[in-house]
């Protein structure tokens, strides 16, 4: 999971260049107050919504491209030169997307799923509300015989309070820090087994709970396009990214699961971004694609083998195409679901592990 794939010279890799082209860079010469993103040439991502626009409208597609329909399910559409890579369009309808948006800021950083925050400040419950609440995260120093107790060894554990005190709005190196800086700070989150960042591997004695059955027939279901025939597909285990707007996820391999002709199942949230798909090397050209909320994507045996990652997010309201999220979450009980995923993307990947 993650592989950094070896000593290549990263900078120099067909892939690197790539990551740098449609990664945000600002204008730093602007005369402008509010620094202006740097014009992207966006002339070379594919997009498969359009593809898909123009296959339902003529039945013609790109050469190398082709999508399958079986009965009623979902259009699929597969590449000819990225055997077992399947892309599904809009396969998650507008409530589910809703949905699974508010699990992934509610439910899915609760211990004892671990996220990024672990490290540093041990499981922290209720992070969204408390985010919602003005809320900070307090840094309790505690008694020899308790620290004693503390299975990490460290002399404090970390509390919300309603008093801001000493904040330190960097997140490190202060006592204290607020909700509403962790929340944007959050970077992944675990559910089912839980992966273990220092071994790189899955530790099945870590406490862990099982993946929401509601969430675990819809990958079922995804993964059908990409599955063996005969088989069915076990979820076991998922990360969870947030995306903030600079945000990126390296390119990488998903290579610790036992079982590669299993599919990982991709769904997208929130705001659109650009994936690379690459190839068995980072000296293969990357192709890029944009991804929109409701999109998912699976990646199977050879697929498995072939680096990819998101160099960018699109969180202006000309390029995130969000409208409908926002609408469907402009009541006043989702507001808060709103602010969040308007400068958003959230991204959860659903794998079989043994």
């Amino acid at each position: 999971m993650y592989a950094n794939g070896g000593n290549d010279d990263l900078e120099r890799t067909a892939f690197r260049r790539a990551e740098k082209k449609y990664k945000l860079y600002y204008d730093h010469n602007s005369r402008k107050k509010k620094q202006q993103p740097r014009p992207v040439d966006l002339s070379q991502v594919v997009d498969f919504k359009l593809i898909l626009d123009t296959f339902n409208g003529k039945g013609e597609t790109p050469d190398g491209v082709h999508v399958i329909i079986k009965d009623s399910e979902l259009p699929v559409i597969c590449l000819d030169n990225r055997p077992g890579f399947y892309f599904i369009p809009g396969a998650l309808r507008l409530e589910e997307q809703c949905q699974w948006i508010k699990e992934s800021l509610t439910s899915f950083p609760q211990p004892p799923n671990r996220t990024n925050h672990n490290a540093l400040y041990g499981p922290i419950h209720n992070l969204f509300v408390a985010a919602q609440e003005g809320k900070v995260l307090v840094e309790e120093e505690l008694s020899p015989n308790v620290t004693q107790s503390l299975s990490n060894g460290q002399a404090q554990r970390w509390t919300f309070s309603n008093e801001s005190g000493n904040v330190a709005l960097k997140g490190s190196g202060g006592n204290s820090i607020l909700a509403s800086v962790l929340l944007r700070k959050l970077r992944w989150s675990t559910l089912g087994l839980q992966f273990d960042w220092s071994q790189r591997n899955y530790n099945v004695d870590l406490p862990h709970n099982k993946i929401p059955d509601k969430l675990c027939q819809l990958a079922k279901r995804l993964a059908v396009p990409a599955m063996p025939l005969g088989d069915d597909f076990k979820p076991e285990a998922a990360i969870v990214n947030y995306f903030a707007s600079g945000d990126t996820l390296g390119g990488h391999l998903d290579d610790m699961e036992l079982d590669w002709s299993k599919p990982i199942v991709s769904m997208s949230l929130g705001c659109k971004g650009i994936f690379l798909l690459g190839g068995k090397s980072r000296e293969d050209e990357p192709l890029a694609m944009f991804l929109r909320s409701g999109d998912v994507v699976l990646m199977a045996g050879e697929a498995r083998e072939c680096f990819h990652g998101v160099p960018r997010i699109f969180t202006d309201a000309h390029n995130s195409e969000i409208t409908a999220l926002e609408k469907h979450l402009s009541t006043d009980n989702d507001h808060c679901f709103l602010d969040y995923i308007k400068t958003s993307r959230i991204n959860i990947n659903i794998r079989q592990v043994f």
